[in-house]
């Protein structure tokens, strides 16, 4: 079936004024402007790409608002990319595709000293969220921030099954983990398609601040406890994972990705990129102890070293109120956990999680509608294929191919790598390859699935775990998910340089309901404008930098 590309030509159907259908809802507006500054997070000084502040400014709301978030685009370091664009990560977009983020399947970037206005409701959702540059690895320069979804008023909404599990669940309560770099994304994607390994980040934050080997004695990072609070870690890393626990404590796991969860008591989580976790601390494992400072500790796993990376040094202090202002002296808790009520607390694995609220896969043990088998593998020096194709971002976005009549999978070229899913189908991935001894966090856009088998335990059809972000070994998972939300949607490796290698797919999810009828696209006016705004960019789009490390390395890169 042809269709037209040309980015002038749309449905008028389409253009629609953005509206609020939620009732008691707020419209919720925020500034964020995308600004390069010079910190030290680590004590090493850089230039940056900050979203509001360094580390990102912390978005809040409450269940069933619309966000109108104005991202205003002030970058002209030329070590770094200029244009941008922000993906709210694990919101569903229902109907507003267009906001989702990712450059060249749901918009065209922002350019330079332009801006745009992402207006998109929150309905139903509540949890932990983050939101980050979807453009080429340029959030690992640092944009990208927070996003907490409350329910109304804090704890009064009376569905929320979980509303008497904790007191205190604010800013306060946010615990971020990042790995980090001295150099700038672009000249490690670079390096990344020379050598073919990952870049190694310098050091991990915790709370944004870090130390890496050589470097000066930056002040740990203080989380205040009292009984009560509920804590949320979010890993905003690109490619870090951690092992997250704190001495002498054990925790209940009460959501993952925006999902709340059966509570589960654990000593310790792995947590990978892109991935949350919320706890509810239980005890203190030695009777009678008093109040007093204890180390959070999440050492890195990251594939490869370097000489100033210090995989075990990403920590920060658990200070209870009235303890002394110094570090800790505990040791880290050592797994099993023998419980006082019986029982004993060992490190989280996925399989035992179980979704709280309607649980259960789609379409249970039978077999599903629509199986799509995705094996991965390398394909070079920094390129990284699913089923022999290595994912090239086309010229115009997948959503305005699919708004201008894209219908079928031959409207898009091979290196789209674009699926044709038909609306309320139930979808299987069964994702798996050759993972080269990296786990790969892959996340899906515009959907939380059910993981019916995770990288280990049984197959569970009756209550899986469910959330956005999977972590996929050797043996491979399989996710189920049901096609009820229009739009084009991407299934990517959470590593940022994986995806900038090609680790990703697109499904295109009920191309004729995006056009027209109940489920149509909501698309701004303004979105319209900004492809023509983009492609009116100096005609080749690149720049050429000069390396901050060595004055013969030479790089060019898109804007």
């Amino acid at each position: 079936m042809g269709f037209s590309s040309g980015w002038y030509k749309y449905s008028a159907l389409v253009l629609l004024p953005f509206v609020v259908g939620q009732a008691f809802a707020a419209d919720v507006f925020v500034d964020l402007p995308i600004t390069n500054a010079v910190v030290a997070p680590d004590g090493f000084l850089r230039s940056v790409i900050q979203a509001g502040t360094f580390p990102g400014t912390n978005i809040v709301a409450m269940k069933g608002d619309t966000l109108h978030i104005n991202v205003s685009n002030h970058l002209v370091d030329p070590t770094m990319r200029r244009s941008t664009s922000i993906h709210w990560h694990g919101l569903f977009q229902d109907r507003t595709a267009s906001e989702d983020g990712p450059a060249f399947v749901n918009q065209c970037p922002i350019a330079p000293n332009a801006s745009y206005q992402y207006n998109f409701g929150l309905g139903d959702q509540t949890g932990t969220y983050w939101y980050h540059s979807h453009l080429s690895t340029q959030y690992v320069d640092g944009e990208r921030g927070t996003l907490v979804i409350y329910t109304h008023l804090r704890r009064s909404d009376p569905n929320d099954p979980q509303k008497s599990l904790w007191d205190v669940d604010d800013a306060s309560t946010i615990i971020t983990l990042a790995d980090w770099y001295h150099t700038p994304a672009e000249q490690l994607m670079a390096q990344f398609k020379q050598d073919g390994h990952e870049p190694v980040p310098a050091s991990g934050l915790f709370n944004g601040v870090g130390r890496y080997k050589g470097g000066p004695a930056i002040r740990w990072a203080v989380v205040n406890v009292v009984a009560g609070k509920r804590f949320r870690i979010i890993n905003i890393s690109a490619f870090a994972a951690y092992t997250f626990s704190v001495d002498n404590h054990v925790f209940n796991v009460i959501e993952t990705d925006g999902i709340a969860t059966v509570p589960l008591t654990v000593s310790s989580f792995e947590i990978h990129a892109g991935t949350r976790f919320s706890i509810k601390f239980m005890i203190q494992l030695t009777a009678n102890q008093p109040v007093n400072n204890y180390w959070m500790r999440a050492p890195m796993t990251v594939a490869g070293s370097s000489s100033i990376l210090d995989k075990e040094n990403v920590k920060g202090i658990l200070r209870y109120a009235g303890a002394p202002a110094k570090d800790p002296s505990t040791s880290a808790t050592i797994s099993p956990v023998a419980l006082d009520g019986g029982g004993s607390a060992s490190m989280l694995q996925e399989f035992q999680l179980a979704t709280l609220i309607n649980p259960g896969a789609p379409g249970g043990s039978a077999p599903a509608d629509h199986v799509i088998d995705l094996d991965f593998d390398t394909a070079g020096n920094g390129i990284w294929e699913i089923n022999g194709i290595v994912y090239t971002p086309p010229d115009l976005p997948t959503l305005l191919k699919i708004i201008n009549g894209a219908t079928v999978a031959s409207d898009f070229t091979v290196s789209e790598h674009t699926f044709i899913l038909q609306q309320n189908e139930v979808v299987e991935l069964r994702i798996h390859g050759s993972d080269h001894g990296i786990t790969h966090p892959f996340h899906l856009h515009g959907h939380a699935f059910d993981v019916v088998q995770s990288a280990s335990g049984p197959v569970n059809y009756k209550n899986p775990p469910r959330r956005d972000v999977v972590a996929v070994e050797q043996g491979g998972v399989v996710i189920r998910f049901r096609a009820d939300n229009p739009g084009p949607w991407f299934l990517h490796c959470h590593i940022d340089f994986h995806l900038e290698a090609g680790l990703a797919v697109v499904f295109a999810e009920a191309p004729a309901a995006q056009r027209t009828g109940p489920f149509a696209q909501i698309i701004p006016p303004k979105w319209l404008d900004l492809c023509p705004a983009y492609n009116a960019l100096d005609p080749c789009k690149l720049l050429l930098f000069q390396s901050h490390l060595s004055e013969s390395h030479t790089s060019v890169f898109a804007v």
